[in-house]
């Protein structure tokens, strides 16, 4: 193979961004030199940083960082889509939230992004049949985050969990690509119902804080549910709905509401009932 072609394949911008923002966080504030070489700097590769970092965020008495970490490295060596999944959220969180101002912002210091990445290696955990583990982790990250989310979940890449607290993602939800979502949401269920019991959220899909999402429904591709609503019913793709119970208010206002970020309903975009 030619130096060229390694050159390509090892091409790495989103790791490379991380080292560049960490190594001038050190240069500008000195008393955190020491946090961001140990965190970013002191890694051969960006796999290896997220395992040495959410194995530290996670660790306590019952489990050290250095066991979590043998785990984590594992899940990321078995399934390099979960690596791409935590850069393409990265890159989502700086261009959705205004007050992101670098890529190494929600790796330090955003639970929710956080809370996303533990989430994804619970979910390699629970697919090798290692459920006490993922709970673990399960637990672990509500506890720290105040984020719940069923290891069995599946979350789909370029997602931003917007300041995350009281986010609640039961068992069998599933969330497409592109997804935004905010405080409180929750992808519920109607009850004690066993099986199947949960949300299909689709891409590109815009979830305004505290929204209920329950019961086992589909949420159409670039849809937006409105702050506080609760949704008990399917919601059709490119529409918003709004209110308890949610009906469709109008349309979503945009081609990629997710991305968009834009929460209100504007008189032009409301439905004529």
């Amino acid at each position: 193979m030619s130096k060229v072609v390694e050159n390509i394949k090892s091409c790495d911008p989103v790791w490379d961004r991380l080292c560049d923002e960490a190594r001038d966080i050190a240069a500008q504030e000195p008393v955190m030199s020491s946090y961001v070489y140990s965190t970013v700097l002191n890694h051969d590769s960006f796999d290896e940083m997220m395992s040495f970092h959410l194995a530290r965020k996670l660790a306590n008495e019952d489990l050290n960082a250095m066991v979590l970490r043998e785990v984590f490295e594992d899940a990321f060596n078995a399934d390099p889509e979960i690596s791409n999944a935590v850069r393409a959220d990265i890159v989502a969180v700086f261009d959705r939230d205004p007050a992101c101002l670098s890529y190494i912002q929600p790796l330090l210091f955003f639970k929710g992004f956080n809370a996303v990445q533990s989430h994804r290696l619970a979910h390699w955990l629970w697919q090798e049949k290692r459920a006490t583990m993922a709970f673990y982790i399960q637990s672990r990250v509500s506890e720290l985050f105040g984020v719940d989310i069923h290891p069995a979940a599946v979350l789909g890449k370029g997602l931003m969990m917007d300041h995350a607290t009281g986010v609640v993602i039961g068992e069998t939800a599933v969330v497409g690509d592109d997804v935004s979502m905010l405080h409180g949401v929750n992808l519920g269920g109607t009850g004690k119902v066993d099986g199947d019991r949960h949300p299909k959220v689709g891409n590109g899909v815009l979830l305004g804080a505290d929204s209920k999402i329950l019961g086992n429904l589909v949420i159409g591709d670039c849809a937006r549910v409105g702050a506080g609503s609760v949704v008990l019913a399917d919601v059709p793709a490119n529409c918003t709905v709004a209110g308890v119970p949610a009906k469709v208010v109008g349309c979503a206002g945009c081609e990629q509401p997710a991305r968009a970020m834009d929460h209100m309903i504007r008189d032009d975009e409301k439905s004529a009932d």
